[in-house]
């Protein structure tokens, strides 16, 4: 076949010129033999989608994943292409091994999951960003307006796609902040619950009734509430039986609910 033998070569040298064999492809029905032909299309074009690959080399994804996702595109252009339309293949190849590229890149690579919109805001001022930072003369740190004028976006959607500048990628909590060494990690740096908060409004619910029990029914309910003794050990503190420690804890918490339940309604 053309493809196969290196004849027939796009003027770029890389690709062939196979409409011949598109036109064959098309009318070739379901079975083996459009199979090999179009297993051989798809071949012959390959290094085409590993170059356009090679373009997005330096956003953080494996090369050999970039190549097979390109080669993705390629299939689908290949299936898809219809050579009587009168437009090469390399023309209508191109932007969709690029589109599927752009596509994996969009859908699979953001660590936080962000709105279609706001990844094209970024990607817009990511571009402008640094083509206005690299401009002879040009600011060195653009600004929000510098940005919205080059891009014809409004402030409000600049910033929005700077906030999405940081979610692209996520870091460990594992790994340090940004210019510290031998410092904490992110998660020992995390807050955690403080389970006081749950009975924060409990305790100053009961605080009026607290005031207006006897000394002796305070204390009891300081040493087993705050102190955490066991009712024997009040009661031998106190020089009184454990059951009258008993009968007072009761009857204090059902005046201090009583009060507490009074103060709200």
């Amino acid at each position: 076949m053309q493809a196969a033998s290196g004849q027939g070569r796009h003027p770029h040298g890389e690709t062939p010129d196979a409409q011949q064999e598109f036109r064959k492809l098309r009318g070739l029905p379901p079975g083996r033999e459009r199979e090999r032909l179009r297993g051989d299309l798809v071949g012959a074009w390959l290094p085409m989608a590993h170059r356009i690959a090679s373009r997005f080399r330096d956003r953080g994804e494996n090369m050999d994943d970039l190549r097979q996702v390109a080669a993705m595109g390629l299939v689908k252009a290949v299936d898809r292409y219809d050579p009587e339309r009168g437009k090469a293949f390399e023309t209508y190849a191109v932007p969709t091994v690029t589109g599927e590229l752009k596509r994996h890149f969009r859908d699979h690579t953001w660590d936080v999951h962000v709105p279609r919109r706001v990844q094209d805001l970024r990607n817009r001022v990511r571009v402008a960003r640094r083509e206005l930072a690299q401009a002879e003369g040009g600011p060195q740190a653009p600004t929000c307006a510098d940005i919205a004028a080059a891009t014809g976006l409004s402030e409000q959607d600049v910033l929005l796609g700077m906030e999405a500048l940081g979610s692209y990628s996520a870091l460990s909590l594992d790994a340090q902040p940004a210019g510290t060494e031998g410092g904490m990690t992110l998660s020992e740096r995390l807050g955690t619950w403080d389970s006081a908060l749950d009975i924060a409004v409990d305790r100053e619910a009961v605080k009026p009734g607290l005031r207006k029990l006897a000394e002796r029914e305070r204390l009891i309910l300081y040493l087993r509430f705050f102190r955490d003794l066991p009712q024997r050990s009040i009661a031998e503190r106190l020089g009184i039986s454990q059951m009258h420690v008993s009968r007072l804890l009761r009857q204090s918490c059902e005046r201090l609910r009583a009060d507490a339940l009074q103060e709200a309604a």
